[in-house]
Formats: C-alpha cells, structure tokens, sequence
C-alpha cells in the first residue's frame, strides 16, 4: 500500500476510534443531569462535544506524552503498526458500544498496544503499565470515598425538596456544571486513547495529534451518544439531587487530578465508584448491583480483549510480512 495511503488510514482511524470514545463516555460525563432532568437530551451532548474538544485541545499534552513515549520503547513505531493499534481499539470499543456495556477504553486500549508490542517483540515500558494499574485500582476507590463524603457533607447543609422528575434552580445549574467539568476531563483524559499511537509514530506533535483526537470525539458525542447516556443515567442508583451531584463531582476531581499526573484512568469506573459511594451514603437498597456485576465483567473483559486480539492480530500480520 502507498505510504500517503497508510498515513490517511492511521488518521482515519484516530478520528473514528476518537468518535467511539465520545459516544461511549456520554453516560459518564453527563448521565446524571440527564438523569435528574436537569437538561435535555440533545442539549446534553451539545454542551459535552465542545467542552470535550476544548479538553483535548489544552489540557491532554501530558496524558498523550505518557501514551505516545512512556508505554513502548525502542524509538517511533512504524505507521503500520500504529494502525494495528488503533483497529484492534476501535473495532473492541465499538462492539462494547453496540452492546451499551460501560468497559474502560482506557485499559482496553492499553493492553491492545501491550499486545501489539509483545507480538512485534517490541520493548514494553513494565513500570509505566505498573503505575496505570496503581491509578486504575485507586481510582474507583479514591471516587467511592469521595461520593461517600460529599454526599454526608451535602446532607449537613438545609434540606433539599426535590420532585421525582425535575429538578430546577440552583441545583438544576450544579448538576450541569460538574457535568460539564466531567465533559472537559474527559477530553483531556481519553483523547490519548485515539491520538497516542499518533505521537508514537513521531509524525504529530502532541497539539495536532490532540486535535484530530478532539474533534474525533465531538462527532462522537453528537452522533452516537445517546445509548451509553440513557444506561449510565437510569440503570445504576436511584439519584436524588445531592447523590447526583456528589458522584458528578467525585469523578471529575479524580479524573482531573489523575491528569494533572500525566496519567490517565477509567472514566466510567471513576463515575461508577462515585456513585456507589453516593448511594451506599444513603442505604444500599438505591444501588442496583446486577448492573453493577455487569459493568464489572465488562471492565474484566477490556484488558483481555484488548491484549489477546492485539497480540493474535499482530502476529498474523507479521507472519504474513505486513508488519
């Protein structure tokens, strides 16, 4: 194949893998002032796809550094292998959409390049894996921790009335203000899921590569949202105003600290271990764990999926002299 060809292809790929990211993490951002019918629908995803590419665009330089120089070794790794990477990402990140299963991206992905690497006996950087693992286990919890604590200090303050629908008011603006703090952490956090094998090739800067990422995932919010939004929202604890916003704004401070690191974690668990904090704040009969077993088998399954299809897809290639 050309090699003009190839470079489209990888940046084709970069920009359709983004877009999967974005629908996938519409739940995650702005599920719960979907869910507390503080805004609608469609207003959602239009305020998550800009704040996303703002994200992407200004704060996701040191998050791509780690992706694109900190998990594999031995120098740029060529244009085709990159494009194994980011096929092996998507295509697993769009069935876990099509099946509105909430896996992280994050893992799935990371473990797609570690596959890929090890197939191409390409040296594998063991001690930035270790501290992605620490930040992934600590994540979930550190957010569990603070939705527990926000919710207890929301609770000392006066007494909320709420409806069972909508929400308006003061509260109604504070759910979609940490749902737009999320949006941006988003973008700063997983647009190196996309743009990383970019920068691992050495032919984009960490801008341009948070560019085509961003804008990736703008398309992705607007166009293919909805599902991943309405199962996040609905399915997982029965939110009263305060519980919304305690779980919105532990995800976000984890994820904005995680990124503030260089590093980068699980949106989904983040937003998931708030909300379990949240809830079991207020009982654990509002949490619903059948679907929380299911979200974990999901997170189980991305690493896997991801290290076993990059590994056997590399291989082939190899064998056959494409890579």
């Amino acid at each position: 194949m050309d090699a003009s060809l190839v470079e489209w292809l990888l940046v084709a790929l970069a920009i359709a893998f983004a877009w999967s990211i974005g629908a996938h993490y519409t739940g995650a951002c702005m599920g719960m002032p979907y869910a507390a019918g503080a805004i609608r629908i469609d207003r959602a995803l239009w305020l998550m796809a800009p704040l996303a590419l703002v994200g992407a665009l200004v704060a996701s330089g040191r998050v791509e550094a780690t992706v694109g120089h900190g998990i594999l070794g031995g120098g740029p790794i060529g244009i085709p292998t990159a494009v194994v990477i980011l096929a092996v990402a998507f295509s697993l990140t769009a069935a876990y959409n099509f099946a509105a299963l909430p896996t992280s991206t994050i893992q799935l992905f990371t473990f797609s390049v570690v596959g890929v690497g090890l197939a191409l006996g390409t040296p594998v950087h063991w001690s930035t894996i270790e501290v992605l693992l620490a930040v992934w286990a600590a994540a979930p919890f550190a957010a569990f921790g603070l939705g527990f604590l926000f919710v207890r200090i929301f609770d000392r303050g006066p007494a909320t009335r709420t409806a069972p629908a909508r929400w308006t008011g003061a509260i109604a603006v504070t759910l979609v203000a940490v749902g737009a703090a999320a949006s941006f952490a988003m973008g700063a956090n997983d647009v190196s899921n996309a743009s990383g094998p970019l920068v691992m090739t050495g032919l984009f800067g960490l801008a341009v590569a948070g560019l085509i990422g961003g804008i990736g995932l703008a398309l992705g919010v607007v166009t293919w949202g909805r599902p991943l939004l309405r199962r996040v929202a609905f399915d997982i604890v029965k939110l009263d105003p305060k519980m919304a916003i305690g779980a919105q704004l532990a995800q976000a401070t984890v994820i904005l600290v995680s990124v503030a690191f260089g590093q980068f974690t699980s949106m989904n668990q983040a937003l998931v271990g708030g909300m379990l904090g949240a809830g079991l704040a207020r009982g654990r009969r509002r949490v619903e764990w059948r679907t929380v077993r299911g979200i974990l088998v999901g997170w189980a399954l991305g690493p896997l999926s991801g290290g076993t299809l990059g590994f056997v897809v590399a291989t082939s290639l190899h064998h056959v002299g494409w890579l």
